[in-house]
Parts: C-alpha cells; sequence; structure tokens
C-alpha cells in the first residue's frame, strides 16, 4: 500500500468576534466558508478520523483526495457557524470535545470562549460529525504523573459516552503535547488513533497514535490556505504554531490560579 500523505486541517473556534485568548487560533465564519468551498472545488473527500484510521489498518483504499477536517476543545461557533457549511457540501469531520469544558452537569468552567452544550454536541453527532476525545480539563498530559493522566483520559470517555450513547474511537492531544508514555495510555484506554499537531502531513508510517496535522488559524489567506492542503511551506509555520499553542497554555493556567484563588477565598 502506498503512503498517501492526508491533509487534517485543525480548526478551534469558528467566530466572528472571538476573545483575545482564541482570536489567533480562530477563523471566521467567511474564511471558513471560503476555506470549504476551496475543498470542494479542489475535489478533496473529507473523512472522519476513525474513517481514516481504519483504512489504513485494514489495506482499505483512500479516496483520491482526502482531507480530514477537525475541531478542537468545542467552542459554540462549530454548530452556529461550521454545521451549516458542512451539510452545504456534505463534508465529514471530527469534534475533540474537553468534556470539562462543555456546558452542562460536567462543566468545570476552563472553557476560554462561548463554550457547546450537549445538546449542540449531540446535533453535530446526529448530523454525522464524529465526536472524539480531548481530555477532561485540558491540561498538558505529558506533565501529568500516571494517576492524573488515567483520569483525563477515562473521564473524558465516560462523559462522552454517557451523554451521546456511543463510545469516543479517536482522540487529539490537548496543545498537541504528547509521549510514549502517554500515547500508550491513550492506547489503553480504548481509543483506536489519536492526532497530534507538528504541522505535517499525516502518513500511514505515522502509527495510529501520532497522526499530523496543519493548523488553521485566524490569519490564514486563501493562499496560505491551499499550501496547507497540498502540504507546502509547512515547516516555516511550526515555530508560530508553537508559540501559539504555548501562549494558550499560558491563558489556561493563569484562569486557573485565579479559580483556585476565588475559591480558597470563598
Amino acid at each position: 500500500m502506498t503512503d498517501t500523505p492526508v491533509p487534517i486541517l485543525m480548526y478551534h473556534s469558528v467566530a466572528t468576534d472571538p476573545n483575545e485568548a482564541t482570536r489567533e487560533l480562530s477563523v471566521t465564519p467567511d474564511a471558513f466558508a471560503e476555506q470549504m468551498a476551496a475543498l470542494g472545488e479542489s475535489g478533496l473527500t473529507p473523512l472522519t478520523t476513525a474513517d481514516l484510521a481504519a483504512r489504513w489498518r485494514h489495506g482499505r483504499a483512500l479516496p483520491g483526495r482526502p482531507v480530514l477536517i477537525t475541531f478542537d476543545d468545542g467552542y459554540e461557533g462549530v454548530h452556529r457557524h461550521a454545521l451549516p457549511v458542512l451539510a452545504k457540501h456534505g463534508f465529514a469531520a471530527t469534534l475533540f470535545v474537553s468534556t470539562g469544558w462543555i456546558r452542562g452537569a460536567h462543566d468545570t468552567g476552563g472553557g476560554l470562549d462561548t463554550m457547546l452544550d450537549w445538546d449542540q454536541v449531540r446535533d453535530l453527532a446526529a448530523a454525522g460529525v464524529e465526536i472524539g476525545g480531548h481530555s477532561h480539563s485540558h491540561p498538558q498530559l505529558d506533565q501529568l504523573d500516571d494517576a492524573s493522566l488515567r483520569h483525563e483520559l477515562i473521564h473524558c470517555k465516560e462523559i462522552v459516552t454517557d451523554e451521546l450513547g456511543t463510545v469516543p474511537a479517536s482522540f487529539a492531544y490537548p496543545y498537541g503535547y504528547s509521549s510514549r508514555r502517554v500515547r500508550q495510555a491513550v492506547r489503553e484506554t480504548g481509543y483506536a488513533q489519536a492526532l497530534a499537531v507538528g504541522n505535517g502531513l499525516a502518513r500511514r508510517r505515522q502509527g495510529p497514535y501520532a497522526l499530523r496535522r496543519v493548523t488553521v488559524r485566524r490569519a490564514t489567506d486563501a493562499e496560505e490556505f491551499a499550501r496547507l492542503v497540498e502540504g507546502r511551506a509547512l515547516t516555516r509555520n511550526f515555530a508560530r504554531d508553537r508559540a501559539l499553542t504555548k501562549g494558550y497554555a499560558v491563558v489556561r493556567r493563569a484562569r486557573q490560579v485565579r479559580r483556585k484563588a476565588i475559591r480558597s477565598r470563598v
């Protein structure tokens, strides 16, 4: 089997006016619509994460020009803005939810902007969007001890299963961070495949627990989007994306500190 390179697009927020914490890693609704139209015009075929991994695992052929559309965290704009566009084109996609950020019974208050609620997640699943895990509280998994790591993975899987009635098969590492220990824990938790970042095209030889993605951000124009899909000029963007994810982690840690300080005064 040839090791066909596959672009896996990583989105976060789709919003007209995101807050500062999510702005750089967001896209406008108009930009998202234009990007999906460009995929359609280019003849690419979107797959879910589970479909791609299963095809590679069982030696089944891929469509001529495969692509994956993925969303991390669970921002409300995925339902409000992205879902109608995906439906218009008949595109498959995968949403990776941080279960402690989704509004509802399990909400830890950690979401960085307006998040989906579970009814909206169910709407997305009913429309054919694959729902995967993205941990419970969105920590840097490689910095956790074994017990905390297992809790993040298992609790996320259990909540998704309880809320949707289906067991999530795919996982995405928060901030793209993983290690051999983290990948092994993800596998032992029962996820069949997992996505990193890496700013490169995914290939079968990367293995099912370290598939690379490319970041689509607010500054991504039509020319750069075409390069991302084609796998060109990715190295240049890697350092910038690492800086963005580190800044994102700093914002999250600052919010945790503030919440702990508030609780200690109560």
